[in-house]
């Protein structure tokens, strides 16, 4: 496919975002009925909005989940200090309740819409950035189109491009040309994650850095932690954070391994989806074990086994009431998450080989012995006793994983010097078309919208 081809193609896909929006509206629902959408706002998947629209420059930032939504908090807060309303959109449940609790003042949540031509193009109509924001490897291709046809600058940032998304992306090369080649600027992870997204046509590509770098140390709340940690006592416990199906599973047979060695023994499970709470409590209970379920208000009496923090948002106070946590998504073919949130609240780190989503950091832990890596569950499971049952060992491992994320910050400061210009232009060209509408004075401009136009409605 040559360069003309693939953007006859991806042309041709826009326009048939219109033959096919009914057939996501049948995707959205049958993701609503497995509790994958929210159904108080199922119009913003379709690029409406009961919000009118601020009569202020907007930079429209998209994160995909929780964990990219919690990685630009930061970067929000410094956009909307330039002068920007953030519109912040993501596309799960959970992240909408994170930025619901995070977002500062000035930064509005919209759930993403669906890439095809009648919805991105009704988002736009209404919110009308001045600068679009994506992250890490949030790539839509009509979203692109739309934006640049618009002649809006989109810049990717905290970007990260794996070796087998880059096959996947590399066999249609003119296509990826097509689409990376219209970012303004793309500001990479590593410089691994650099050379793949050159070779998929972005230019200008700089190495930043890892925002997560920069991320605030998680909240807790004190009294809440006082009150846990009270009911707890003195008993041995560990944690298994951001675990996925089979992972909780190898908890459960880490925690009967180790119960025997050190009486009392107390797992606390925080799963990556709280919404699989019933299948992770058929399998705690299938082989034995009581469970205190958190979303239930339920607390760890002495006789349970498993804490189940099937809650969204707390774990600032997960990672706080152990030592020792094994990070999962890394035992399961996921990927790993991130460790600089635990390494910044300072405990030992355990996780599995599978972590491609975060190759670099985790290999500066590594090299620093700062972490520790298990193969399996059973090695899992010999990790966290001899963490249990040497406490030393295990706070200078945490001290190592602390020195490494502090030694790593600036990255924020670096991403903002590179989108400096990028900003002035876009604050520049905002101000420069409230101008060019004849009678239009700098905070009167038309068409902010309220919900109740077309489009901008439930």
């Amino acid at each position: 496919m040559g360069d003309r081809t693939a953007e006859a193609a991806l042309r041709l896909w826009r326009r048939l975002g219109f033959v096919l929006a009914p057939a996501a509206r049948l995707v959205l629902g049958a993701r609503l009925r497995r509790g994958k959408e929210d159904a108080r706002r199922g119009s913003e998947r379709l690029g409406r909005s009961p919000l009118a629209r601020p009569d202020e420059p907007i930079a429209w930032v998209h994160a995909a989940s929780v964990g990219e939504t919690m990685s630009v908090i930061t970067l929000v807060e410094r956009l909307i200090a330039r002068g920007f309303v953030v519109v912040m959109t993501s596309g799960t449940v959970a992240s909408a309740e994170i930025a619901a609790a995070r977002l500062p003042n000035r930064a509005i949540h919209q759930y993403v819409p669906v890439d095809l031509a009648p919805y991105v193009s009704r988002f736009l109509d209404h919110w009308r950035p001045s600068l679009a924001v994506f992250v890490e490897s949030e790539i839509w291709p009509v979203t692109v189109l739309e934006l640049c046809e618009r002649g809006i600058p989109q810049v990717l940032v905290n970007a990260r491009m794996s070796e087998r998304s880059a096959r996947r992306w590399g066999h249609l090369p003119s296509f990826a040309r097509s689409i990376f080649g219209r970012l303004a600027l793309v500001l990479a992870q590593s410089e691994a994650d650099a050379e793949r997204l050159r070779g998929l046509g972005a230019r200008p590509v700089f190495t930043a850095g890892n925002l997560k770098f920069d991320g605030r140390l998680l909240s807790v709340d004190r009294a809440e932690l006082d009150t846990l940690a009270a009911q707890i006592g003195d008993r041995p416990r560990w944690v298994a954070a951001s675990t996925h199906a089979r992972e909780e599973a190898a908890a459960a047979d880490a925690h009967l391994r180790l119960a025997e060695r050190f009486p009392g023994l107390l797992t606390i499970v925080a799963p990556r989806h709280p919404g699989r709470r019933d299948e992770i409590l058929t399998e705690f209970r299938a082989r034995g074990l009581r469970v205190a379920l958190r979303s239930a208000g339920e607390t760890p009496g002495p006789e349970t086994d498993v804490y189940l923090c099937d809650t969204i948002g707390e774990m600032g106070l997960v990672f706080r009431l152990a030592a020792v946590t094994f990070l999962g998504g890394s035992l399961a073919p996921i990927g790993g998450h991130n460790p600089i949130e635990p390494g910044l609240v300072g405990v030992a780190i355990v996780h599995g080989p599978n972590v491609g989503n975060a190759t670099e950091i985790y290999d500066g832990l590594r090299e620093a012995d700062a972490s520790v890596m298990v193969q399996d569950p059973a090695e899992l499971a010999e990790a966290i006793g001899r963490l249990l049952a040497d406490p030393v060992e295990a706070a200078a491992i945490a001290n190592r994983a602390h020195a490494v994320v502090e030694r790593s910050a600036g990255v924020l400061d670096r991403t903002l010097a590179s989108l400096d210009p990028l900003i002035v232009r876009a604050l520049a060209a905002d101000a420069a078309s409230v101008v060019a509408q004849p009678g239009i004075l700098p905070g009167a401009r038309s068409g902010a919208r309220s919900g109740a136009g077309p489009g901008a409605g439930p």
